[in-house]
């Protein structure tokens, strides 16, 4: 038997998640490799880059796609779990699960579609039809970097916070605040259940001062009362500038209350924290890179 597409995984991988219990892409790979009846050739062959099995990167596809359709949740560093929704779409007993089936949810079809910026045009996934080679390239990439963003987040969510207090004060290091690490970690100091705040160095000399707040909230977003109490905080702390952290979101109100404060407020909710961390490698690694080259006429030239 052939190496499966990834939209035939899925249906095993979601009945092998039915026993409760969390699955990592590695252990899923091993059972259902048995399961297809793949031999130790296909098991081994690898994508072009020559760094990850084929078989194992369409399981982690396959598992991408029902996490976007809500049939599996990620519990830990790389394992996921099946949800209420993933159960009653096994008593169905489906004979296949594929995009097209996972299209009945809400969730997945707002995957469907880009969502980059609301404000933007909606555009459909492309395909080979009607989309240069290279804009499905790019499509991947946004793809890839979307679903990356994705953990990372339910990932600082589901974090200590001890963790939590690790990820922030390194990535602020990392974009220039604050001077060493050891020097930020004293001034933010300890986080709390729902955050950390602290007064931190908007420059090396230490001569301006920003006011750092960072919620770990889970569902609830920023309102206005806590934009205010922020600015409250800055008053005290003797700083005109104040950076305000959430894994969450903000509140209409929340935001209009920052923007229209004499004091300087950036809002970064949680898509954006995730968005900074992967720009400066905080919780990422670098898997593999590619460099498209084309042709240069005018090395030809006479």
């Amino acid at each position: 038997m052939s190496i499966p597409e990834y939209q035939s995984i899925m249906l095993p991988l979601l009945k092998l998640a039915a026993d409760g219990n969390p699955h990592s892409i590695g252990d899923s790979s091993v059972v259902l490799s048995k399961e297809f009846g793949l031999t130790q050739e296909e098991n081994d062959r690898l994508l072009p880059s020559g760094k990850q099995g084929v078989f194992h990167n369409r399981v982690g596809w396959a598992r991408t796609y029902l996490k976007k359709a809500g049939l599996v949740t990620a519990t830990g560093r790389g394992y996921v779990c099946i949800t209420p929704r993933g159960r009653e779409v096994l008593k169905e007993n489906v004979t296949r699960i594929d995009r097209k089936y996972l299209a009945r949810f809400a969730e997945f079809q707002e995957f469907q579609l880009l969502h980059r910026d609301k404000s933007s045009e909606k555009r459909e996934i492309p395909t080979p039809e009607n989309e240069t080679p290279i804009e499905q390239i790019e499509y991947a990439y946004e793809q890839i970097m979307e679903e990356l963003e994705g953990e990372l987040l339910q990932q600082l969510k589901i974090a200590s916070p001890s963790k939590f207090e690790h990820v922030v004060i390194d990535l602020l290091v990392e974009m220039g605040y604050g001077g060493n690490r050891q020097d930020a970690a004293t001034a933010i100091g300890r986080s709390g259940d729902e955050g950390l705040d602290g007064v931190i160095d908007e420059d090396k000399l230490g001569i301006n001062k920003i006011y750092i707040q960072a919620k770990r909230w889970a569902d609830n977003n920023i309102r206005h009362s806590d934009i205010r109490n922020f600015i409250g905080s800055l008053d005290v702390a003797h700083a005109d500038k104040g950076v305000f952290i959430t894994t969450s979101d903000f509140n209409d109100d929340a935001l209009e209350a920052a923007q229209k404060s004499s004091k300087k407020i950036v809002t970064i909710n949680g898509n954006r924290l995730a968005k900074l961390m992967i720009e400066h490698d905080i919780g990422v690694s670098r898997e593999d890179s590619f460099i498209i080259k084309r042709m240069d006429t005018d090395y030809f030239v006479e």
